[in-house]
């Protein structure tokens, strides 16, 4: 490999386990970064002329190609849901083609059930219609079967999933609902107040006794014609204000819900939903509802259980959690388990501590319970989990062999819950490009591995909950190309320090920090977990890189804002042979940055994928470019075909200010990634 002759000092900063890397010799670390801390090139590198402004902007890359570094898991990039999701009703929505295509996407991946509400989470197996007050169903469906809105309209027969294309009205519906839930969930989360959420095995419902009211029981027909109606005519009015720029007088669809009642019967789930004047009456099997949408998303369900549930000695109660084993057993679910969510946070949030000690009890217990039920007696079993390696958190981790020593086979991960960046004050695209920001993750993972290592080498650790905000995030910022930034350089910086899988809170849910927002449209990050999918492989590789540094100024940190990552590109892609490496870069300089490849990587065809921004929203776009070509889904069912730009061997990597991109070195033949 040739050398690159350097005169610069390494520059001390936050991200020290990213050292810096020259192609002289030294060890490599697990990523490179250069930009404010690029290395100087002397005059000899340059033909002995001075530095111009183009040379200044050249970074040298080269890759070992030898072995990898770390080895993750093949579910690294993996998903999250929020218990919330029964609560604001979009639980129903699972079933919905175009959340499962999307979902499938990203696949393969564990879909993690849970979040602050698991310990507020109650199994529930009623059989019994008849304890319900009030009509039943069939009083409904009697004379106006005709009317009704079938949410099941479609079934996958191959794999057998229960698949829907809901009515625009019923999602119209759903979103004025969620909307006015998604105010009491995110009170409950500033207050860390919970309400009790109840997981149905069969039937279960949420309503105030008796609140059905008279329109509901005599003329379904005519009130779901009313509703219907106003907002068939708020979609004119809406027309027409847009086309003159006058006000409207139509009705808003919300005063019709007040005033009549929709009603809709879906078959595919067994579920019944009453819409009507304030009252809603639902019928529905929601641990069905969720193991149908991960099974026939390729997703392998993680449930978290209630460790909350306590009998008066503080002893885990474990009577709930035995009728959702038997039922999930008798459903032959496979279903891994986790128990509790952050114990180290139970006394801010019900006044009661549980210990290392106590919490290894409640592992034995629970490992013994799953070997009771036949079907789950070789069921994975993750945790402990814990928050911010803050005080509580480093000692329950520090008594984790406490928890290991007595059931070693139980617990085959820790979790760590480091879940967002930055809470609602912030508020400005530009927060997103801070390098600090993006370093504040590094250093907390290096707190919890060194606790881990020290106590139970070996064992993996898990970023579960990951985020770019609290509490639901903020609209227009959160959801955005910008947060991409983040979300890119958290995948690249759990690879490079050997975090064994990455789940992102959350796929699909309330507020503004998902994948995929309420009208089922994929956001940027989506865009950007799909890309990664797609040309990452599990094998992470030593990036090297040599180019020219800032003079340090006494006290001042510079900080990198040209972040490169290397994996083997992934074995499920067929368009790349065993032997390709991938590259991503994130560019967060105002300036076009131009990248030579180097030693093994140069004169070979590479393919790019460069994400930009689309539209003049600049960084606050909702939409992205792949090489210049809007992302847009094709139909419910069909992905935009994800096509890359050829470069020619040997040609410089140009990228442009603010912005992601992916190489893939074609036929490289790298022997870390042949094997």
């Amino acid at each position: 490999m040739k050398r690159v002759p350097s005169t610069a000092r390494s520059t001390p900063s936050c991200t020290d386990s990213f050292p810096l890397w020259v192609s002289s010799g030294r060890t490599p670390s697990s990523a490179a970064v250069a930009g404010g801390r690029e290395e100087r090139v002397t005059r000899s590198a340059t033909g002995g002329k001075r530095p111009g402004f183009m040379e200044r902007t050249l970074v040298l890359l080269d890759v070992n190609t030898r072995s990898p570094i770390r080895v993750l898991n093949d579910n690294f990039l993996s998903l999250q849901l929020d218990p919330s999701i029964i609560k604001d009703g979009w639980l129903d929505f699972l079933s919905s083609k175009r959340l499962v295509t999307l979902a499938r996407g990203l696949s393969p991946a564990f879909l993690r059930f849970g979040g602050k509400r698991t310990d507020f989470l109650q199994f529930n197996n009623q059989k019994n219609l008849a304890k319900f007050r009030g009509p039943g169903p069939d009083y409904y469906l009697k004379n106006y079967e005709d009317d009704i809105v079938r949410s099941d309209i479609a079934l996958d027969e191959q794999k057998g999933c229960k698949l829907a294309n809901h009515p625009d009205i019923m999602l119209e519906l759903q979103r004025e609902k969620a909307a006015t839930t998604q105010l009491v969930l995110l009170k409950e989360q500033l207050s860390n107040i919970y309400s009790n959420i109840t997981i149905t095995g069969t039937i279960a419902h949420s309503t105030e006794r008796g609140r059905v009211s008279r329109g509901a029981q005599s003329e379904p027909k005519a009130a779901y014609r009313e509703l219907q109606g106003a907002i068939e005519a708020k979609h004119e009015n809406d027309r027409i204000e847009s086309s003159t720029g006058g006000p409207g007088n139509t009705r808003e669809p919300s005063q019709a819900v007040e005033n009549c009642c929709a009603f809709t019967h879906r078959q595919h789930l067994n579920t019944v939903v009453l819409w009507g004047c304030g009252a809603v009456v639902v019928l529905d099997k929601s641990l069905d509802k969720l193991y149908n949408f991960a099974d026939c998303a390729g997703l392998h369900l993680i449930l978290g259980l209630n460790a909350l549930h306590r009998n008066p000695d503080n002893s885990w109660n474990t009577s709930s959690t035995l009728s959702l084993l038997k039922y999930g057993a008798g459903k032959k679910y496979n279903i891994s388990w986790e128990l509790g969510n952050e114990p180290n946070a139970y006394r801010s949030m019900v006044g009661r501590a549980v210990n290392s000690t106590q919490l290894a009890q409640d592992y034995v217990k629970l490992r013994t319970l799953l070997q009771s039920v036949r079907y789950y007696h070789r069921a994975h079993l993750y945790g402990p989990n814990a928050g911010r390696p803050r005080k509580n958190a480093v000692l329950l981790l520090d008594g984790r062999e406490q928890i290991l020593a007595p059931a070693t086979t139980a617990v085959a991960n820790n979790s760590l819950k480091e879940p967002y960046y930055m809470d609602g004050r912030v508020n400005k695209v530009e927060d997103f490009l801070k390098t600090r920001l993006l370093d504040t993750l590094t250093e907390q993972i290096t707190k919890v591995t060194k606790v881990v290592n020290t106590h139970t080498p070996g064992k993996k650790v898990w970023l579960g909950g990951l985020g770019p905000a609290w509490a639901g995030g903020l609209s227009n910022l959160s959801d955005t190309y910008a947060a991409g930034f983040l979300w890119v350089n958290a995948l690249g910086m759990a690879a490079a320090q050997g975090i064994d899988v990455v789940l992102r809170h959350s796929f699909f849910d309330y507020g503004y920090t998902h994948l995929v927002d309420q009208n089922f449209n994929p956001l940027p990050d989506y865009w950007f977990s799909l890309v990664f999918k797609r040309l990452v492989g599990p094998r992470v590789l030593a990036v090297r890189v040599a180019g020219l540094q800032r003079k340090p100024q006494p006290g001042r940190v510079i900080r990198d804002k040209l972040r490169i990552y290397a994996h083997c590109t992934s074995y499920y892609n067929h368009n790349y042979v065993r032997g390709s490496i991938t590259i991503y870069i994130i560019n967060l300089h105002r300036s076009r940055k131009k990248i030579k490849l180097a030693g093994t990587l140069r004169n070979n065809t590479v393919h790019q994928y460069l994400l930009q921004p689309y539209g003049p929203d600049g960084l606050r776009a909702k939409y992205v470019l792949l090489n210049g070509e809007k992302l847009l889904m094709v139909d419910n069912e069909t992905f935009p075909e994800l096509k890359p730009k050829t470069l020619r061997a040997g040609r410089t990597i140009a990228m442009p200010p603010m912005t992601v991109g992916f190489y893939v070195i074609k036929n490289i033949n790298a022997y870390a990634c042949r094997r």
